[in-house]
């Protein structure tokens, strides 16, 4: 169930949260490794990481790879098993009240986004998190908070999540959907898309 809202309540400065950032995708339509490519002379992945700078813990699920701040790696089972599996794999490191999940493709959220979502969810009890939304109604599960206990319970509801869609994931919690700002909801694929226009 969702509410859309265009932004939080109250400022979430003092929302004590952890990060999960999804670092395991194959890459195949871009035809390299993306989280390495520099986007405005930062890697893909750095920039992720600097949108989740105030996390108490930051997990990145996924291979091993150089980064400008300390991170806690782990991997899901088997590699390369789906988003909802890696969430599932970095919630078992988390343990602040709150988590985001973020995925490491997604160059133009900051922090300022990720306080939207942190405020949506602490203003408001009732939701178990809040997704960021495009401008044409498109969710993006891989941008979005959490309280921690809600989804940690959706998480409990299987033994794996091999191969099963965060859609599924996430289906039975109630969401605030929050409008992105410019460039915000827009990924990385291909090679071209770090260079049109916004």
């Amino acid at each position: 169930m969702t509410d859309a809202r265009s932004s939080p309540e109250r400022s979430p400065h003092d929302v004590p949260y952890d990060a999960i950032v999804l670092a395991g995708g194959a890459s195949r339509r871009f035809g390299s490794d993306k989280l390495g490519v520099l986007v405005e002379g930062v890697p893909l992945l750095d920039r992720a990481l600097l949108a989740v700078s105030e996390a108490e813990r930051r997990v990145v699920v996924g291979p091993r790879r150089v980064t400008a701040v300390d991170v806690e790696w782990v991997r899901e089972e088997p590699p390369g098993s789906g988003p909802a599996n890696a969430v599932a794999a970095g919630l078992r490191r988390c343990a602040a009240p709150y988590v985001v999940l973020l995925a490491g493709d997604l160059p133009y959220v900051a922090a300022d986004t990720v306080d939207r979502l942190l405020g949506a969810i602490a203003a408001d009890r009732d939701f178990a998190g809040a997704m960021l939304v495009d401008d044409d109604g498109r969710t993006q599960q891989l941008c979005s908070a959490w309280h921690r206990d809600a989804l940690e319970g959706a998480s409990a509801r299987r033994p794996d999540w091999v191969d099963v869609s965060m859609r599924t994931l996430v289906e039975p919690l109630r969401v605030s959907q929050i409008a992105s700002s410019g460039r915000e909801a827009r990924d990385i694929d291909r090679p071209e898309d770090i260079t049109s226009d916004p």
